[in-house]
């Protein structure tokens, strides 16, 4: 065990934990972020995409004492009450089905247009390749991208 000083959402946490346990368990377990989802495990899905100081990060693949004072963001605490350009379009797209993947796909695709604020077609589909829909949403994912682009503009 190790005394860990995580910054997630803007809050700082000083905590005792295994420093070997993923990210992902420490926010859902520690933490009660529930928002960030399990998927493979592996890395491979995107399910479990956070923001480490901006960049797309998968949670199961990331253990807490390799973030040091890196700003964690998860999906909570991309905007409290869904103001996020993204999270807007995601709406006005109607992009989830079972919504299981969404916020995985939502973090993904805001470091993606924090990165590139206008995203051409191929950009997105590369950015947004390793985050799996198992609804097949991704015509509306990537509607909902360009709409978000548009609007932070």
């Amino acid at each position: 065990m190790s005394d860990l000083k995580l910054v997630v959402n803007g809050a700082s946490y000083e905590v005792t934990v295994d420093p070997a346990i993923p990210l992902l368990w420490f926010l859902r377990d520690a933490l009660n972020m529930t928002g960030t989802k399990y998927g493979c495990g592996m890395g491979l899905c995107g399910a479990c995409t956070v923001h480490l100081d901006g960049q797309a990060v998968r949670s199961c693949q990331t253990l807490v004492n390799t973030i040091g004072t890196k700003k964690v963001t998860t999906i909570e605490g991309l905007s409290a009450d869904r103001t996020h350009p993204v999270q807007r379009a995601w709406i006005a797209e109607n992009v989830p089905q079972c919504g299981y993947c969404q916020s995985g796909q939502i973090m993904q695709a805001a470091a993606l247009l924090a990165k590139t604020p206008r995203p051409t077609r191929e950009q997105i589909d590369q950015a947004m390749s390793g985050n799996i829909c198992r609804c097949a949403t991704y015509q509306r994912i990537r509607r909902a991208i360009q709409r978000a682009a548009g609007e932070s503009a």
